[in-house]
């Protein structure tokens, strides 16, 4: 928790973290930002401003794809077991398809869907789409509600009603607990809504060539994230190359500590 950007400025320095070693190279290092300052609006330097939001969410999203590149990892080593499948492998593999709201009786059909479903979202993405969603973190939603990408809900009193909201609409903007809730969210949506799947098919056949799975490649398929359409993707490619995005799609956590690698 912190209780200003200058608090937050000056653990982020404490803590070494800047954003030129990253973008040469250095490790991302695990903090946990609990909720954005409320004071962000307020700062004079953009620059600072956007500096602060990046190191904010940066490692909460590296972290969010790590714990789906793990699911990922084991879904990939049972799609590849000889022999048959343990009842612990079949109760996790059922869980996980409940999660990603997989259907169906074939296993093997189930594991190939998840494989589609199971995988990362480039940080260059997740950080651009964040900083036009959220208005580099200062919106009433990403103060308030650590919803940092705008997404919607219908359950009354599970967000916050939007000030233009029009009369008879019911949706809310979800509201969540830690803002590492939203990350995780935007992540699960992009893995699961039916709107995505272009999203999803482009990232399988990148993966299938053997390519990188970047930001600038995926973006091209979001078209019916916003009703924007292609001038929404013009918006967050240009984000993404003027504020130098793309090479956090190489960025790495700090190891974890009691791990090897």
């Amino acid at each position: 928790k912190v209780a200003s950007a200058t608090d937050l400025h000056d653990k982020f320095s404490a803590a070494g973290f800047n954003l030129s070693d990253v973008r040469e190279g250095a490790e991302v290092p695990r903090v946990v930002l609990v909720s954005l300052p409320g004071d962000l609006s307020k700062l004079q330097s953009v620059k600072t401003k956007k500096s602060l939001f990046i190191r904010s969410v940066l490692p909460l999203i590296l972290q969010a794809n790590e714990k789906v590149r793990a699911d990922r990892i084991r879904l990939q080593k049972l799609m590849v077991r000889s022999g048959p499948m343990g009842e612990a492998h079949r109760v996790w593999l059922s869980k996980l398809a409940d999660r990603y709201d997989i259907k169906g009786d074939d296993l093997q059909k189930v594991m190939a869907e998840l494989k589609v479903r199971v995988d990362i979202v480039p940080p260059s993405l997740a950080l651009a789409q964040g900083a036009e969603e959220s208005g580099w973190g200062t919106s009433r939603f990403a103060v308030k509600g650590n919803a940092v990408f705008g997404q919607w809900t219908y359950t009354k009193g599970k967000g916050i009603v939007p000030k233009d909201r029009n009369e008879g609409a019911r949706h809310e903007v979800r509201a969540f607990d830690e803002l590492g809730g939203s990350i995780e969210a935007y992540l699960f949506n992009l893995n699961t809504h039916r709107a995505y799947r272009k999203f999803r098919a482009r990232r399988a056949d990148l993966r299938s060539q053997g390519k990188d799975i970047t930001g600038v490649e995926l973006i091209k398929t979001l078209d019916r994230y916003s009703q924007r359409g292609a001038a929404y993707i013009g918006t967050i490619r240009t984000i993404m190359r003027v504020n130098g995005m793309s090479a956090f799609d190489r960025a790495r956590l700090t190891v974890a500590r009691g791990e090897d690698t």
